[in-house]
C-alpha cells in the first residue's frame, strides 16, 4: 500500500488548530522541506540545522507539519522540530506540545492516483529509527551521536553515479538515524561506508551501526 493511503483524504484547506497563529520551532538537524507530507513527496528545501521555522500546525495521525522556512512553505517531519514546552525543548508532535500546535488536514486523494500512475513509489519497508532516547528534544543528532565529517569527494561522486533503487521508511533522513535491519546496504569501492537511497536521497551508512553518517544532497 503506498503511504500516502495512511493519510486522511479529507479537505484541502487546513484546518484551524488550538493555535490561531503558527508556532516557532528549532530544527535539531538539516531537515528537508517536501512537497507534501510523506517521504515518498518531492524535497523542495532544506530547514538548517538550529534553525527556526514557524509551524502552521501537524496532521493528527501522522508526524508531518507544515512549516514556512525563508519564505519557502511545505512539509517537514515534526520529530525533528522542537519548541520550548516547560523549560525544555520538546518534539513538537509530542503530547505535551498539543498546546501550542495545531493541527491541520491535508487532501491526498489526487497523490494517490498520482503516484500510482508514475509508478514512483512502492510500499513503505519499515521506519527510521531515531537514535537513542531523547535525542530529538536533546538536539544530539545535530552534532553527537552518527554525525560525522565530510566525506570524501570520491565517495560522494560514486553514490550519485550509481543510483540504485530507493526504499521508502516512515520518518525523514537525518544524520543519526538509523536503518532497520531490511534495507540492503551496497558497497562501495575502497570504502568501509555503505549507501542506499532513502525517501529518494542517497544517505552514507555505517554498516555496523546501520547509521545514517551523511545525507548526500
Amino acid at each position: 500500500m503506498l503511504r500516502t493511503a495512511m493519510l486522511t483524504a479529507s479537505t484541502a484547506i487546513f484546518a484551524a488548530g488550538s493555535v490561531a497563529a503558527a508556532t516557532t520551532a528549532t530544527a535539531v538537524t538539516d531537515l528537508n522541506i517536501r512537497s507534501g507530507p510523506g517521504p515518498q513527496y518531492e524535497i523542495t528545501g532544506v530547514i538548517t540545522g538550529q534553525d527556526q521555522a514557524e509551524v502552521d500546525g501537524c496532521l493528527d495521525e501522522v508526524n508531518w507539519c507544515k512549516v514556512s522556512y525563508e519564505g519557502q512553505e511545505g512539509w517537514a517531519y515534526g520529530a525533528y522540530l522542537t519548541a520550548m514546552i516547560e523549560d525544555a525543548e520538546t518534539a513538537i508532535v509530542e503530547p505535551e506540545a498539543e498546546v501550542i500546535v495545531g493541527t491541520v488536514t491535508y487532501d491526498n486523494s489526487k497523490d494517490v492516483e498520482a503516484f500510482a500512475g508514475a509508478g514512483t513509489v512502492g510500499a513503505v519497508a519499515g521506519a527510521l529509527i531515531a537514535g537513542p532516547v531523547g535525542a530529538v528534544a536533546g538536539g544530539l543528532l545535530a552534532g553527537g551521536a552518527g554525525a560525522a565529517a565530510q566525506p570524501d569527494a570520491r565517495v560522494v561522486t560514486y553514490v550519485r553515479t550509481n543510483t540504485v533503487e530507493p526504499v521508502y521508511l516512515e520518518g525523514e533522513v537525518v544524520t543519526g538515524a538509523i536503518l532497520p535491519e531490511t534495507v540492503e546496504l551496497v558497497e562501495i569501492p575502497d570504502s568501509d561506508l555503505r549507501y542506499v537511497y532513502v525517501n529518494g536521497q542517497p544517505v552514507l551508512v555505517d554498516p555496523t551501526e546501520r547509521t545514517i553518517v551523511y545525507v548526500v544532497r
